[in-house]
């Protein structure tokens, strides 16, 4: 018997892997479409069994079943099995195959959950139970709410021919969103700036030449002599930020800011602009073929915000708070440009990171150089750690024998203050070429109770609290040949935000999996991730882990309040470039008619009121703006400021008690990190704080109120 004959699908099996984990190592490319196939298969033979059971329809025997992520023989869902390690290598690393599967299986996985969610048999079981149910706990509730309210956004309640046209838009819109990702990481790595003459570099610190004298040999190997391979510079954030920040060539400034800001508006195959239009539509119509005006008020029913309306109340009110001092920040900009350039000098979008840092040094004599010896990646690492430790008691051990899927990859088991298994933990830190720009947290197994005996009713003393795999995805600076990985501030504080967002899947506590640990409401996941961003400039913390890489002296006193008192630089203009994307993503998500405007100008004028800097004609931000197009965040930007008010509110709570204080940080996991989306988060919230939050702390953290 050949290998081929012997060789069994991974999915297929147990994986026997520490703790169940994803066997990496033993997945090739055709194991996924077998799987998902099987995995729909199987999920087609539950539903049926479900929809035919004999017996009345109980929360016990139809919305437990429905929620349920194992198979008759006890096995994680394959569906979900299969689904969590592809989708997730998709952005993570993908290649010409994984992404001509993705366009395969796409509208094969749309269709199977309309299958489910438009089964009229289903339905009609779950709806029963809906209306006649034993008392339930909050989180069966919860469960049982979330169960009928999926299905009726879904078009259960829709006749056949409501039914059919939802099928086909919402199967045309899986594919544009997926080809809009596609196209999105393909521009992007088109692009490269070439340097060959070193005079090009002026300006730049020595860690970005280094860098891009890597990226350089990467590219182009032996393929040119040694004086010619010279520097290359992309658009990921860790080579474009820097370029813009430091260069003096200003040509070379605006090339590589027009390169990325009119990323997919080229006349190719990787044009996104008739896509965002179709996107658009299609929403709009699903929204208003299940009953409702707008996208945006289909969205918002399930939101902390509600409605339209309070979403443009916060916006407007952050215009209000923060203009006029945003107006002033750019003001002061121009200025310094005119003293250094003369009073002629015209400030242009990619002058503007360059001269806001000339800025901040005369100002506070700061920059992200002078910070980066002192965040050595292995020792951000630790701190991070180490304030999980402070905070929660928690551990953190990396285990080499679990499979990873790329060699930048670190496995780490998480065990509890107790000492017993919390989670397995991923972090992949670095960029490469088949992997999206950004960062995020996502999971390859959610947290949930599974009883032992599922002939007997759920009890503690019958069940099994299954643990997550969860996992973050940074795009952070590289190790070059002279130095290791030697991290911003912002890139700290980047790792520090990702990880908020573990943090809540690990702590994960919750009976049903659909409910645990970041499975709430979209405009209140990023309170855990960005209450986290608050340690990054707390002098308690940063003493505990940035210590020089070289001399092992620790960051000065002076610098940290150098950076304490710079924390608030340009705050007004960064809150109106955020308020700026949320006007633009409720703009397009509130009509109530066909979108046939053209995509740029409707940009320029939809964010006006936010604008400080004067607009360029050819810019376009909506082709790849994935939160809202392909990213789940469609209606519902603004969260990040609405989570922002929230996370300030929250730190407050930590700063009065002290930062490190673990009575105030088990409050927050057990009221919050550890509950899920059992309850409404505002009661989770009032929980922890003693009441609702207010917009107060933001204003005084940002220096906006006294």
């Amino acid at each position: 018997m050949n290998e081929l004959q012997e060789r069994k699908n991974p999915f297929f099996e147990p994986y026997n892997t520490p703790h169940d984990v994803a066997p990496f190592d033993r997945i090739r490319l055709e194991d996924y479409e077998e799987a998902m196939l099987e995995g729909i298969r199987r999920d087609d033979e539950q539903i049926e069994k479900l929809i035919n059971n004999p017996e009345k329809p109980t929360f016990d025997n139809t919305i437990i079943n429905v929620d349920d992520e194992k198979d008759d023989n006890g096995y994680y869902d394959l569906l979900s099995r299969v689904s969590s390690v592809f989708f997730n290598l998709l952005s993570a690393e993908t290649n010409d195959e994984m992404d001509a599967l993705a366009q395969k299986m796409s509208p094969i996985l749309t269709k199977h959950a309309n299958d489910i969610r438009l089964n009229e048999r289903l339905f009609e079981r779950i709806r029963y139970v809906h209306r006649h149910h034993r008392k339930l706990s909050p989180e069966e509730k919860m469960l049982l709410d979330n169960c009928y309210d999926g299905f009726v956004r879904s078009g259960a309640l829709l006749d056949a021919a409501g039914k059919e046209r939802l099928r086909q838009l919402t199967e045309e819109a899986s594919m544009l969103g997926l080809q809009f990702s596609q196209n999105l990481l393909k521009e992007n790595k088109a692009f490269t700036l070439h340097i060959t003459d070193e005079a090009q570099l002026d300006g730049l610190p020595d860690s970005a030449r280094e860098a891009a004298a890597l990226a350089a040999k990467e590219q182009f190997g032996d393929c040119k002599s040694p004086q010619t391979v010279g520097w290359v510079f992309t658009l990921d954030f860790p080579s474009y930020s820097p370029f813009m920040t430091y260069s003096t060539q200003r040509e070379l400034r605006r090339q590589m800011f027009m390169a990325k800001n009119t990323e997919c508006t080229h006349d190719n195959t990787e044009n996104n602009i008739e896509i965002c239009k179709r996107l658009i539509n299609l929403r709009r119509e699903i929204a208003q073929l299940l009953g409702h005006k707008t996208y945006a008020d289909y969205v918002l029913k399930h939101r902390m915000a509600g409605n339209v309306r309070n979403v443009y109340k916060l916006l407007n009110d952050l215009i209000a708070a923060y203009k006029p001092t945003a107006r002033k920040e750019v003001k002061a900009i121009e200025k310094m440009a005119q003293k250094l350039e003369g009073k002629d000098f015209k400030l242009e979008p990619w002058d503007f990171s360059f001269y806001a840092h000339k800025l901040q040094l005369e100002k506070y004599n700061i920059d992200a150089e002078m910070l980066r010896p002192y965040f050595e990646l292995s020792k951000v690492i630790e701190g991070v750690f180490g304030l999980a430790n402070r905070l929660y008691g928690i551990t953190f051990k990396e285990n080499k024998d679990i499979p990873v899927y790329h060699p930048d990859v670190k496995a780490y088991e998480v065990f509890d203050k107790d000492g017993s298994y919390l989670a397995v933990f991923y972090a992949d830190f670095h960029p490469r070429k088949g992997k999206q720009g950004g960062a995020w947290m996502t999971e390859y197994q959610g947290q949930w109770m599974e009883r032992i005996n599922t002939k007997k009713p759920f009890a503690p003393d019958n069940c099994k609290n299954v643990r997550p795999h969860v996992s973050v995805v940074m795009n952070l600076t590289k190790p070059t040949e002279e130095k290791p990985a030697l991290l911003t501030l912002g890139e700290v504080e980047t790792f520090l935000h990702e990880f908020g967002h573990s943090l809540h899947g690990m702590f994960a506590n919750t009976r049903f999996e659909s409910l645990s640990g970041t499975n709430v409401w979209w405009d209140f996941v990023e309170l855990p991730s960005q209450f986290m961003e608050n340690f990054a400039i707390e002098k308690e913390f940063l003493r505990t882990f940035a210590f020089h890489y070289e001399t092992g002296e620790p960051l000065p006193d002076e610098l940290i309040d150098r950076i304490v008192r710079s924390r608030n630089f340009n705050v007004a203009y960064a809150c109106m470039r955020q308020v700026s994307f949320g006007l633009l993503d409720m703009a397009y998500y509130t009509k109530k008619e066909a979108f046939d405007e053209d995509i740029i100008p409707f940009e320029k004028k939809a964010w006006e009121k936010a604008m400080i800097m004067p607009q360029l004609p050819d810019t376009c931000m909506t082709v790849q703006f994935s939160h809202i197009m392909a990213g789940g965040y469609a209606a519902g930007y603004y969260s990040y400021k609405w989570a922002e008010v929230l996370d300030a509110d929250a730190f407050s709570v930590f700063k009065k008690h002290g930062i490190f204080n673990q009575k105030t940080a088990q409050s927050f996991r057990d009221n919050i990190l550890s509950k899920g989306g059992t309850e409404n988060p505002m009661t989770l919230y009032k929980r922890f704080k003693g009441g609702e939050p207010t917009i107060d702390a933001l204003l005084k953290r940002n220096g906006i109120k006294r």
